[in-house]
């Protein structure tokens, strides 16, 4: 297995407005892009699985080939700066995407074109 924090360049998070937070996660070539995209290990289940989410709060979830990003969004829990909530920009939400485990499928080369 192999982390996804170590096979993407950019992982962040982000303020998408009162009610959602916006999830980027870039790749750094599109070869990789394309092995992870492929393996089925980023899935709308799985960030739901790893975010504890009802699946309903997840308003999108997809793949972004002109960027080589997945991209996802989520409903959040409470309205950006009301009394309990943790984080207003949404900028603190990533972290647990470092550590979320890939299939070592993604680190193989593509075979050289004939």
């Amino acid at each position: 297995m192999v982390r996804l924090g170590d096979m993407a360049s950019t992982v962040r998070s982000k303020n998408a407005g009162p009610d959602c937070i916006t999830f980027d996660i870039i790749f750094r070539d599109a070869q990789t892009y394309e092995r992870v995209k492929a393996s089925g290990a980023l899935s709308a289940e799985r960030i739901c699985r790893l975010y504890g989410l009802e699946p309903e709060r997840l308003v999108h979830f997809g793949a972004f080939d002109p960027a080589l990003a997945f991209k996802f969004t989520i409903r959040r829990a409470r309205p950006s700066g009301s009394p309990g909530e943790t984080d207003v920009m949404g900028s603190q939400m990533y972290p647990p995407l470092l550590d979320l485990e890939l299939p070592a499928s993604v680190l193989q080369q593509s075979p050289p074109a004939a």
